[in-house]
């Protein structure tokens, strides 16, 4: 899974992975914790979509404590668990009957949680839960250094647009590097606009006025 490039193949090789590895699991998804927010995705199936979206609407099942109370949830009839009165009813009415969800962690930082879903009841036993929670953390590991990754990539090439406009302001005003750079953040702070993309406005309109000429 750490081979695989880029966050969305890293969450694609997950749950390919989760659904061949751990026994009785016939779909998986990741609920992934962005912007305060809750949502699904590379599922293996609109099913994993769907089962996904009653949790977050309904404020209850498996997904949503995993998440919120830090714990592994193993469900073998869904139909008949009391704890999600609203969740369980609706899950089996779509032909799901038995769930795993684990919470994908690293040190004190919830990534989201990876499901499990299954129509067979009691598909997921004690030792699956184990051999499951050795893949949790393993996935937890492989999506946080993808995710790294990708804003170590956005940073570095956030840093080369501001490099570049920088040069083209010290070219067309005949100033040095420290004032290219005033001008681009009094720029960021007068519209409101973060100072990456107004280097980065600068620089496509400076190639765009070379190829017209201008």
């Amino acid at each position: 899974m750490q081979a695989e490039p880029g966050v969305e193949a890293t969450l694609r090789a997950i749950v390919k992975a989760a659904v061949d590895y751990v026994p009785g699991a016939e779909h998986a998804g990741i609920s992934l914790v962005e912007r305060g927010g809750i949502h699904t995705v590379e599922p293996t199936g609109h099913i994993v979509e769907c089962i996904d979206q009653l949790q977050y609407d309904l404020h209850e099942g498996p997904c949503v404590d995993a998440i919120a109370e830090h714990e592994t949830f193993r469900v073998g009839n869904v139909g008949a668990e009391a704890r999600w009165p609203s969740f369980g009813p609706a899950a089996a009415g779509k032909g799901i009957r038995s769930l795993l969800s684990y919470r994908l962690f690293v040190t004190d930082r919830t990534l989201g949680a990876l499901n499990l879903y299954s129509s067979r009841v009691d598909a997921f036993d004690h030792h699956t839960e184990q051999d499951g929670r050795l893949f949790a953390t393993h996935a937890a590991i492989a999506l946080i250094g993808a995710q790294r990754e990708a804003q170590l990539g956005i940073a570095i090439e956030s840093r080369d647009i501001i490099a570049t406009a920088k040069g083209i302001l010290m070219e067309r005003h005949g100033i040095d590097a420290a004032s290219a750079f005033r001008l681009l953040v009094e720029a960021s702070q007068s519209t409101n606009v973060k100072l990456h993309q107004v280097a980065a406005w600068l620089v496509e309109n400076r190639m765009f006025d070379r190829r017209s000429g201008g």
